[in-house]
């Protein structure tokens, strides 16, 4: 058993649990396993919850996920060709990955967390705390509110018996899963407010000063809706890539959209959003990185070329008769799901899903025409507008025409 020592006591020794083994998952446990290794009053040891799965071997047999990630120290279904650090163990049951822990890392699809930290709550070190690498936003349907799956973790964390005092921050940046695992240079932004010296420990947990460079911002509300809402805007630049219009009119999308998704963050998070926090790697950065190489983007741009195809065909649909805008609403989401499928090898599209509960918020309160683009985005993407329309979404109003409704 583990002794209740406070999270901040010099004699705590830290022990760390990655919550999910996806692309993201696995490229960042090559960074965390390292750092285990070298850092003081930090075990070596970092268990990573692997969803089991049946993977077939390259002699045709088929093997357990975490027993190949055990033996061969690689997820070679998620991110293959890389090599994960041997102190790296893939362990099946999330209790027994998550006993103990007082460093709490979550990268999974966020619709699974009710269900994992109803059973982590009761097993993780009693003070600890946690960090989420989860790129989306939570949504409360009563009010029609955004939520931030950070405070979602913590509340649900001291719900019914879990850790008196959980606090969950992010960790968010221009950070692509597979770059990060190549150890290409970059940036993340890690916002949180435990307090001295815990934020600085769980930086450097993260931190790799040759390859991933992690700054600390206290704007966890900010940080963490820049890295929901900028992938709503990389669909937008995947339909631009789609309909072949060049770097201008992404640069010109990009420019706008940061604009949306500051204007998203001071209308529900007000002061508690800092300016500063769109020029970290959590939201200019995080914003580059993923409308040139990010799934979304990748995926729209497959989304626009079948949408294209379809019009030149004559199988488009343009009625506004309900039964025929049901239809088309159904089109367009089997579309994403087979571009998905295609496209994802198994990982899930945040996008899709933040822009249709971004567009219930707006339309909740009629702030649509104060948000052209993502607007826009939702129409190309749910609605059956043409993709070439994209290009109307780039405008922008400067103000925010009341907040009474909210």
């Amino acid at each position: 058993m583990f002794e209740s020592n406070p999270q901040n006591s010099a004699d705590q020794v830290e022990r760390v649990c990655i919550v999910g083994s996806g692309n993201w998952g696995s490229a960042i446990a090559t960074i965390v396993g390292s750092n285990c290794e070298r850092l003081e009053n930090v075990a070596t040891r970092v268990n990573m919850w692997v969803y089991e799965e049946e993977i077939e071997t390259s002699d045709g047999s088929m093997k357990p996920l975490s027993r190949i990630i055990n033996d061969s120290h690689e997820n070679v279904k998620y991110l293959p060709n890389v090599k994960l650090p041997q102190n790296i163990v893939a362990v099946t049951d999330v209790c027994d990955a998550c006993e103990g822990a007082t460093l709490v890392i979550f990268v999974l699809p966020h619709q699974f967390l009710p269900g994992i930290i109803d059973k982590i709550k009761h097993v993780i070190h009693p003070s600890s705390r946690g960090i989420s690498l989860i790129k989306g936003l939570d949504f409360d349907a009563h009010n029609k509110l955004p939520m931030l799956i950070s405070t979602n973790i913590s509340e649900w964390m001291t719900s019914s018996g879990g850790p008196r005092e959980f606090q969950c921050g992010v960790l968010m940046g221009a950070n692509v899963a597979h770059n990060v695992a190549m150890k290409e240079v970059c940036e993340s932004t890690l916002a949180s407010a435990f307090g001295e010296p815990a934020d600085e420990q769980t930086r450097l947990i993260f931190h790799d000063e040759k390859t991933f460079r992690v700054q600390h911002v206290m704007d966890v509300a900010g940080a963490e809706a820049c890295g929901a809402l900028k992938n709503i805007i990389a669909l937008g630049a995947g339909f631009v890539d789609g309909i072949g219009l060049g770097s201008n009119t992404k640069a010109a999308l990009m420019r706008v959209g940061l604009k949306e998704m500051a204007k998203f963050c001071r209308l529900f998070w007000g002061e508690s959003v800092c300016e500063s926090t769109f020029f970290e790697s959590c939201g200019m950065a995080d914003l580059i990185t993923t409308c040139f190489g990010g799934r979304n983007r990748k995926c729209a741009e497959a989304f626009a070329k079948i949408a294209l195809a379809e019009n030149q065909n004559g199988t488009g649909e343009n009625s506004q008769d309900c039964d025929e805008i049901y239809s088309v609403e159904n089109s367009c989401k089997n579309t994403w799901k087979k571009v998905e499928e295609e496209l994802l090898n198994g990982q899930k599209l945040q996008g899709t899903l933040t822009l249709l509960e971004v567009q219930v918020i707006l339309e909740s309160r009629g702030l649509e025409n104060e948000f052209p683009l993502m607007s826009k985005i939702y129409e190309i993407s749910f609605k059956g507008a043409p993709v070439n329309n994209i290009v109307d979404g780039i405008v922008v109003t400067e103000k925010i025409s009341s907040y009474s409704n909210l």
